[in-house]
């Protein structure tokens, strides 16, 4: 089913798990203003904005992010990914926040650092930790090398500044132009469902839930979508869409920098409505993939093209938030808020009320297990590490006992029963993935997120979504898990879905208690939002930046190929191509990390209209691909390949251009152009 489907009953159920956690006594502004409250004013009283910018990096010869593979090295471009930035200023108390969705893999804390300070830069204290929220769309085809942390930046062979400079400046720019475009708007918030467009991919570790957590999500997956709509003047300007799919809808077999199924819907969204900025978020996908057939290293479903299942799921999204966009209205709460605090995640005493089994528990430094290494059998097709598998955990648990052995209180509060394959929280010369993190909580209306810098599967969300519920007094359907935010330590399941050891619980980094340090976390922020309170910061993150080596060298001054100058064509297009047939064309080229391009394009389809050339596409489009590649024995020389996807029904002349940028042994860049001959393209 797509689109809205029932939900009174799923929502029945969830409030009536959700008022078991409601927490006695808490007072202050939510338990004061609830639905309906007198001086609600949810039809105005706000200042909206959007904005959106180019972050994309290095297409060329530098690793990608996603799937950890040393191989998955960019060859060039499909799409460009996006920051998309939208600010609410409630005008009665003057508070504010900012949402960013990015179009990356992972919101790094580095980028978080980043953009905070360019932040400051610019508006002082206007835009800070607390009240702006950072989060990636997950997917898994953008530039690798932007992380401080080893963990991540090593597949790519270490830290890529033009890449991680073009994130962060991506998203910074795109809060500036929201900011830029903030004028007298509305609010509203829509809600329907989605059941084909993701699976759950770790069946044997959800049901080891309990039947109320499992009961909660029919078929193992989370099909809720949620709307947020904001307009100025009755025209709308943006709106955000969140639904929990994975991003691996284009494979580890892709080399182009592209967006994934969130992107696309971007995408389709943008082109229908030109002016809306549209943002497709995750919330708590750990668990779901978009790959429906679920078939072991061969990703596929509905198709077995990943790139039309990309578009395919990708649609499905789209289609989903437009439905619940039309029955978007008003809500009962006005107004905004935010508040944040660190947590070290290496060492926090859990009190037993967050454990499912009512015993005291720690977590610990980080810990990569076996089935982490074994990768998601659903979202790949490569097995870098063939000796680990899914479900692997240490035999001497078994050996001992089990987990109810007489000596498992040091066992306990550590890793069982995690086969440890890399203690990453205590590699030198610093932990290798960040350990003191930042969790949030932003309300906008009656939308609550839980903000926190991790990939939690659909019962550890939901039981996330139970505490803050609880402890604001809000239904629950109005609170999500906001994944992936302001920066990024891999998985977070549930105690019981742990013992699995499947890839989500290998990937839970601070052992099986993991989840219920979040619990306990957010239980006290929420406490902190209701009470009126500022939390404690808590212990400060650590910086990273120090020393980022690049393993890789720079590429050689450029050189064009023997007897051409830049820009030559080498392959010409036919004269004549049928609707739907591709073209191809190849120039002399230069290596294309020379200019980012950020803003602008490498590819241009220009079609004769009325007497001269008219661009009708670039580099952004889903039809055109730019291929970079060194001809053989080529150290410096380039060849750029130029594709263009032609749809059912176009007609007309055309030709493509390129744009490349050579660089001298000097270090200068200089610009040219290369066209190719026209040809013609009919129905």
């Amino acid at each position: 089913m797509n689109g809205v489907g029932p939900q009174l009953s799923r929502r029945q159920m969830l409030g009536t798990m959700a008022a078991g956690t409601v927490v006695a006594g808490v007072g202050g502004t939510f338990a004061a203003t609830g639905p309906g409250a007198a001086g609600a004013d949810p039809a105005g009283g706000y200042l909206v904005g959007a904005g959106r910018a180019d972050m994309t990096g290095a297409v060329a010869g530098q690793g990608m992010m996603g799937y950890s593979q040393p191989s998955q090295v960019a060859e060039g471009l499909h799409m460009r990914y996006w920051a998309r930035a939208y600010i609410i200023v409630d005008n009665s108390t003057g508070n504010r926040v900012v949402f960013v969705t990015a179009d990356s893999a992972c919101l790094f804390e580095s980028i978080h650092f980043g953009v905070l300070a360019q932040l400051k830069s610019r508006f002082g204290a206007l835009y800070t930790e607390s009240n702006v929220n950072l989060n990636a769309t997950h997917n898994h085809n953008s530039c690798g090398g932007t992380a401080w942390d080893y963990a991540y930046s090593l597949a790519a062979f270490g830290f890529k500044k033009n890449s991680y400079q073009a994130e962060v400046d991506g998203i910074f720019d795109a809060i500036c132009r929201a900011h830029e475009s903030l004028g007298p708007g509305t609010i509203s918030l829509g809600r329907g469902e989605l059941h084909n467009a993701s699976a759950q991919r770790s069946r044997s570790a959800f049901d080891l839930n309990p039947d109320p957590d499992k009961r909660a999500f029919p078929g193992g997956i989370d099909p809720a979508v949620t709307v947020l709509r904001l307009s100025q003047g009755g025209s709308d300007i943006g709106v955000i869409t969140w639904f929990s799919t994975h991003g691996t809808s284009m494979a580890d077999h892709n080399r182009l920098i592209t967006v994934d199924n969130k992107g696309y819907a971007s995408h389709r969204w943008e082109l229908d409505e030109p002016g809306v900025v549209a943002a497709f978020p995750q919330t708590n996908a750990g668990d779901m993939t978009p790959n429906l057939d679920l078939v072991p290293f061969s990703p596929s479903g509905p198709t077995k093209d990943n790139r039309a299942n990309c578009a395919i799921i990708g649609e499905r999204q789209y289609q989903a938030g437009r439905d619940a966009y039309a029955n978007a209205s008003g809500m009962a709460r006005a107004g905004v808020d935010s508040v944040i605090s660190y947590v070290d995640f290496s060492d926090v005493a859990i009190d037993g009320s967050y454990t499912p089994d009512g015993k005291p528990a720690r977590t610990s430094p980080a810990m990569m297990g076996a089935g982490a290494a074994a990768t998601s059998t659903e979202d790949n097709f490569e097995q870098p590490l063939p000796f680990f598998y899914e479900g692997q955990v240490n035999p001497l648990v078994a050996a001992l006992g089990g987990l109810d052995a007489p000596i498992s209180p040091w066992i306990r509060d550590v890793q069982t029963p995690k086969l440890i394959v890399a203690p990453l929280g205590l590699l030198p010369p610093a932990p290798w993935i960040p350990q003191v993190m930042p969790i949030q909580i932003m309300r906008i209306g009656d939308l609550v997120l839980a903000a926190a810098p991790a990939e939690f599967t659909i019962v550890s969300g939901l039981r996330v979504r139970q505490i803050v519920a609880g402890s604001l007094r809000v239904p629950i359907d109005n609170v999500l898990l906001q994944g992936f935010s302001n920066g990024y330590s891999q998985y977070v399941t549930t105690p019981e879905e742990y013992v699995a050891q499947q890839y989500e619980g290998g990937e839970t980094q601070f052992g099986r208690w993991t989840l219920p340090a979040y619990m306990q976390s957010f239980d006290k922020l929420a406490g902190a939002l209701a009470s009126g309170t500022v939390p404690a910061r808590g212990p400060a993150p650590l910086n990273k930046s120090g020393f980022q080596p690049d393993l890789v060298p720079a590429p050689p001054p450029d050189a064009p190929i023997a007897g051409h100058q830049y820009g030559d064509v080498l392959k010409a297009p036919n004269s004549g191509y049928r609707a739907g047939e591709t073209v191809s064309v190849d120039f002399v080229g230069a290596h294309p990390n020379n200019n980012l391009r950020r803003a602008d394009t490498y590819v241009a389809v220009e079609q004769w209209i009325d007497g001269q050339w008219q661009r009708i596409l670039d580099d952004n489009a889903w039809s055109t691909e730019l291929h970079w590649s060194r001809p053989p024995g080529g150290l410096d020389t380039s060849v750029i390949t130029i594709v263009w996807n032609t749809d059912a029904g176009t007609a007309g002349r055309y030709r493509l251009l390129y744009y490349g940028d050579h660089r001298t042994g000097a270090g200068k860049i200089h610009g040219f152009t290369g066209t190719s001959a026209a040809f013609d393209v009919n129905t």
